[in-house]
């Protein structure tokens, strides 16, 4: 498999200091390098300051437009034996040029998590109902999105809720499935032995970057109905809140008097999640798997989270701290914590199991590249048995082509 060239098209260039969905690039990319592929990473976004330096991990940086055929003089010079795609949008505008011009190679999805999913169970929490599927089926981008998952020859979902979700509500077979979380090292014994103890640590944190909708919801959960509550049984504990582009309505819930502290950017987030006692996280909508939630795992932090967060993340280990909804519950849960050092260290255990068994960068690296492997042997017999996939890409459904071509005869 060696000297294979993989294409990854980004939403956004590489941020593994402003969000998970970064972070899990960045993973994915070091495990194509291990495996000796040669990578380009194109992306139609602007960089912005806090973007990953790609070049330096041997990495070829190239900036592409949509809507333009130039990507497909491009595609077919680099001749990828595989494309990835970084969530369903940049599928459905780049999918098809990928198709026509290079069809041998094999197209992957990573979903980051299923948008569709947040963005349903987002629009439940405004108009104050009950989310179910039924909700869900009725959007117009759950429908792009699976559509997108058809089409590709692989989809990469990281939670086992969506997995479930996918396979019974909405019918996808498995085999263009693969369940990949996060993937990290093993913490061992050297690896807990710089963790700070109970004694050496202090106050509440959260981190997460607010460009995402469900971290300024929680961020405003904990001021509103939480915090005030934890203050009563913790006078003297603080609230630090973490994060890359703070925006004006998070930057006015500091109150010092309160110990509510606005502290934005980290340049590192495991120094202050690893400095912290506990991770308060009180998500009321989202999808996938939480970064903040397995990155204070790996710092030996216990969570406070609701069922969202820890939603898909644990399977049947036991979680490494408490998940309640009820904000009263959420307070006092998280003011025992703080306070019972026998708790805090049986808790930080479960974290140290979540985190070997379930999100296993060698187990699950070995997996993904046995699955490429399958599918490259057998690639016509794989998509002739993904029919809907065939059928998708046939011309009178292909409404985003005909879209893209229209916009660019427009633009000349």
């Amino acid at each position: 498999m060696n000297k294979q060239q993989v294409l990854i098209i980004g939403y956004v260039w590489v941020e593994p200091n402003s969000s998970a969905a970064g972070s899990r690039m960045l993973q994915l990319i070091e495990q194509f390098l291990q495996q000796g592929f040669k990578v380009t990473f194109a992306s139609p976004a602007q960089k912005s300051e806090n973007a990953s330096n790609l070049k330096s991990f041997g990495i070829d940086e190239v900036s592409i437009e949509l809507n333009n055929t130039s990507f497909d003089d491009f595609i077919k010079e680099l001749e990828p034996t595989i494309v990835m795609f970084d969530r369903f949008m940049m599928e459905e505008q780049f999918g098809w040029r990928v198709a026509e011009n290079c069809p041998k190679a094999i197209r992957i999805l990573d979903t980051e998590d299923l948008h569709c999913l947040r963005k349903t169970r987002e629009l439940c929490l405004k108009k104050q109902i009950d989310f179910s599927t039924n909700e869900l089926l009725m959007q117009d981008i759950t429908k792009r999105e699976i559509a997108a998952v058809l089409r590709c020859d692989l989809s990469l979902i990281i939670s086992t809720f969506e997995m479930k979700l996918l396979e019974n509500t909405f019918k996808i077979d498995e085999s263009i499935l693969m369940y990949l979380p996060f993937l990290f090292d093993e913490i061992d014994g050297n690896h807990q032995n710089k963790w700070k103890s109970f004694e050496e640590r202090e106050h509440f944190v959260f981190i997460g970057n607010f460009f995402h909708k469900p971290n300024v919801d929680a961020v405003l959960t904990l001021k509103n109905e939480i915090w005030n509550e934890i203050r009563e049984y913790l006078p003297k504990a603080e609230m630090h809140i973490y994060g890359a582009y703070v925006n004006q309505q998070i930057q006015e819930l500091h109150n010092k008097k309160e110990g509510f502290l606005i502290k934005g950017f980290a340049e590192d987030a495991n120094i202050v999640v690893g400095n912290a006692r506990i991770v308060l996280a009180p998500l009321n909508f989202g999808a996938g798997i939480k970064g903040k939630l397995t990155e204070a795992m790996l710092c030996g932090t216990p969570s406070v989270t609701t069922s969202i967060g820890e939603e898909g993340m644990c399977g049947n280990f036991p979680w490494n701290g408490f998940v309640e909804d009820n904000y009263s519950d959420f307070a006092l849960m998280s003011a025992q914590l703080y306070k019972s050092k026998s708790m805090w260290e049986s808790l930080q255990e479960n974290g140290i199991d979540i985190i070997n068994y379930i999100y296993s960068k060698k187990k699950n690296g070995e997996l993904f590249f046995n699955k490429i492997e399958e599918i490259q042997q057998n690639l016509k017999q794989h998509r002739r048995h993904n029919f809907l996939g065939n059928l998708l890409q046939h011309q009178t459904l292909q409404s985003t082509k005909y879209m893209s071509k229209w916009i660019e005869a427009k633009n000349k």
